[in-house]
């Protein structure tokens, strides 16, 4: 069922697959928004401790989700008559069902916001979860470990849905270069457009959209390498 072997090896091997596909995201996050002194600096693991959402986010949530939806279910479907599209579909919708009642949390936190709106970011939500459910679901047949799931589960709970369109909108220059950048003085490159307030110009976009582009061929190409095991519960 996934516990024994821990399999760490083929869990680093996935998380380096998982981060590969969000290169565009980490960027964003990382440089354009500042991020990375607090990752130097591990403030997140203060704020996964004292902030129950966050909590549930990236520990609670992925423990008890992969347990229940992988662990649980996956070998059941590998012992019963269930076609391999079966196992790699139905599981996954279910799962992804799993998480309409966000709709509920929306309204909640936006009252003032239309239903509609609630209603699009949650099928938009039942695509996004259905289809980390069936990436979930061969990660564990392929590596046949349940920490693999469980870390790249908390990996894209705490990255979020991609960025694919618009300009990123990071903090400006002080959050990529640091408070003593100056806010973006001295020579720029006429390329990136017009100057304001220290705004990012137009290249940190075209770089982030670049990057994640490299993900997804990145992702593509180290796909198999990188999720081969010897304790695979399913040849493939």
């Amino acid at each position: 069922m996934g516990y024994h072997p821990t399999g760490l090896l083929p869990s680093l091997r996935a998380l380096l697959l998982t981060a590969i596909l969000f290169l565009g995201p980490l960027f964003e996050s990382a440089i354009v928004e500042g991020n990375w002194r607090s990752w130097v600096h591990l403030d997140g693991f203060t704020t996964v401790w004292h902030d129950l959402p966050t909590y549930r986010n990236l520990i609670a949530g992925p423990v008890t989700e992969e347990l229940l939806f992988r662990s649980a279910s996956l070998p059941l479907f590998l012992l019963s008559p269930a076609s391999l599209r079966t196992t790699f579909l139905l599981p996954p919708l279910v799962f992804g069902l799993a998480h309409i009642h966000h709709i509920y949390e929306f309204r909640i936190s936006n009252p003032s916001a239309p239903l509609l709106l609630g209603v699009i970011r949650s099928v938009v939500q039942l695509m996004y979860t259905t289809l980390f459910g069936s990436y979930a679901t061969f990660l564990y047949l392929r590596t046949g470990s349940l920490l693999a799931v469980i870390i790249c589960h908390t990996f894209c709970n705490w990255m979020g849905l991609p960025r694919f369109w618009g300009r990123v909108e990071g903090g400006g220059a002080e959050a990529v270069m640091g408070p003593d950048s100056g806010g973006g003085q001295g020579k720029r490159d006429e390329s990136q457009g017009p100057a304001s307030g220290g705004e990012l110009g137009v290249s940190w976009t075209i770089v982030y959209y670049i990057l994640l582009v490299a993900g997804a061929a990145g992702f593509y190409k180290y796909f198999w390498v990188l999720t081969e095991s010897s304790n695979g519960l399913l040849e493939f």
